[in-house]
């Protein structure tokens, strides 16, 4: 009978270690969000001033009306 209660006691051993692992992921998980979210804050001025020069330098390139068509960017063909 002692074996089963040694038993038990590992499984809930083992049960609390990966509920510390886990919480510990969620912790990780929340800081990598808010980085994003900062960076991702950090980087749009920049990349709505390369968006629009791109879009500059399509229309003094593009031949007349197709620059008005493609306004997605740069596409591969």
């Amino acid at each position: 009978m002692g074996w089963v209660g040694v038993s038990v006691a590992l499984g809930f051993a083992g049960l609390a270690v990966l509920a510390v692992c886990a919480f510990r992921v969620y912790l990780g998980v929340r800081r990598l969000g808010r980085e994003l979210g900062r960076a991702r804050r950090r980087l749009a001025p920049r990349h709505s001033a390369l968006t629009e020069e791109l879009r500059i330098l399509q229309d003094r390139t593009a031949p007349r009306g197709e620059a008005r068509r493609r306004q997605d960017g740069v596409r591969s063909s």
